[in-house]
């Protein structure tokens, strides 16, 4: 990698950012693993120290004499090394340390970070730190895809841990798409940041500069003051979605029903009651570049509400006229200078749930539908998992049942990758 330009540019406030700072630096098994050898340089170049914990596989790719050449320190191996635990112990390893920077973050790494499995020194280490914990991960496009990674992934973002990458290229198995491990000075800017006091979250921002609208939760259409027309939508996937394209960078106004769910960190929030508000609020919030419509929408009102408590005296229910609540997928999807350059509907059905899908996303002009079952029993309505198809033009995508998070992570990139 060439220095001169790319270290010059940002030197100044990394050598203010880290001079002083105590790194530890878990190498794990990754072609990857050749970049650590520069991350360390880079590091110390800007007044860092580095101390490196090498994984048994980690060993494979990189030497434990180039890394302890570089650190100028120990280089540490094995749980059960007795010359290493009476240097120092896993648990004063894992807390003498400003910053644990895991890089690379394999597959597996990352699963034994999500379980708390303690089975090496890499493992424990990261059980026992106190300290903030950046990772870097790095593997096949297909295994950073699979909904478990993305599950784990998800699960560690919600503990606090950064991410930096990964980044779309060309892999060592040739196959392309995101899972190349962030650059040595992407990685330097994720730290600098983190010690710069900037606001938690991954450096990968492939939506930097995007505008991202999301609807969520349920609408209430009132009968009288105390009663109205609802549905069993939680808004834990909306919520879910917002907050992972605001993770990416997106500039994320959120809309979105009475719900239980805490607003997601990084996005503007405007909570509204009936579906004519969520229509004015969408409206306003434009321009956008993409719009997430998650929102289980009320289909019909009443068409005039009572303005006081409608009382049992009289005999019998009273006679409700329903009226249909403006369409807004359909709204937002129209041709127009407004219109966003992606919109994305949400079908929630209780059978055949790909043909009306398919046949939704047409009707309605949207561009992708993600459709689900919420059929009884299933669980989506109010619970942690969702088992959803990904429609567009070209055809549909079945995606393994997997929690929300992971399923609004997994959305978001498929956002990232159709601007990119």
């Amino acid at each position: 990698m060439a220095s001169g330009g790319t270290v010059g540019n940002h030197s100044a406030a990394d050598h203010a950012a880290l001079s002083g700072k105590r790194i530890l630096l878990v190498i794990a098994g990754g072609i990857a693993a050749y970049k650590c050898l520069d991350l360390i340089r880079r590091l110390r170049e800007r007044g860092a120290s580095v101390r490196a914990v090498l994984t048994r596989a980690g060993a494979e790719f990189v030497t434990p004499l180039s890394v302890q050449a570089l650190t100028e320190d120990t280089v540490y191996r094995d749980l059960w090394s007795l010359t290493d635990e009476s240097q120092m112990g896993h648990i004063r390893l894992s807390r003498e340390a400003d910053l644990v920077v895991v890089a690379p973050a394999t597959a597996n790494l990352l699963a034994r970070m999500a379980s708390g499995m303690a089975d090496d020194l890499a493992a424990t280490v990261l059980l026992a730190t106190d300290k903030p914990v950046l990772v870097a991960p790095a593997m096949n496009v297909r295994m950073w895809l699979h909904p478990a990674t993305q599950a784990n992934m998800a699960l560690l973002e919600s503990r606090g841990v950064r991410r930096v990458g990964p980044n779309d290229g060309i892999m060592a198995c040739n196959e392309f798409g995101p899972g190349r491990m962030a650059e040595p000075m992407e990685i330097v800017d994720a730290i600098a940041a983190h010690f710069a006091g900037l606001p938690p979250g991954p450096v990968h921002r492939p939506l930097a500069g995007r505008r991202a609208l999301v609807t969520s939760g349920p609408t209430h259409e009132p009968i009288d003051p105390v009663r109205y027309i609802a549905n069993r939508s939680s808004g834990k996937q909306g919520h879910a979605i917002a907050a992972a394209l605001a993770r990416l960078g997106a500039s994320v106004t959120l809309v979105t029903g009475p719900t239980r769910e805490p607003d997601p960190p990084g996005c503007t929030v405007h909570p509204v009651e009936t579906a004519r508000e969520m229509l004015a609020a969408c409206e306003a919030a434009l321009p956008a570049d993409v719009a997430v419509c998650a929102a289980a929408v009320a289909d019909w009102r009443v068409a005039d509400a009572a303005e006081r408590k409608l009382k049992k005296e009289g005999g019998g229910p009273p006679s409700l006229v329903l009226v249909e609540n403006p369409d807004i997928l359909a709204t937002l999807s129209q041709p127009g200078a407004r219109r966003p350059a992606l919109v994305i509907g949400f079908a929630a059905e209780t059978g055949d749930v790909l043909a009306y899908a398919t046949a939704k996303r047409a009707r309605k002009g949207c561009d992708w539908i993600v459709a689900n079952d919420v059929s009884p029993g299933t669980g989506t309505f109010g619970g942690s998992e969702n088992t959803v198809h990904l429609i567009r033009a070209d055809g549909a995508e079945s995606w393994p049942t997997m929690g929300k998070d992971a399923v609004a992570a997994r959305l978001a990139e498929a956002i990232a990758g159709h601007f990119a």
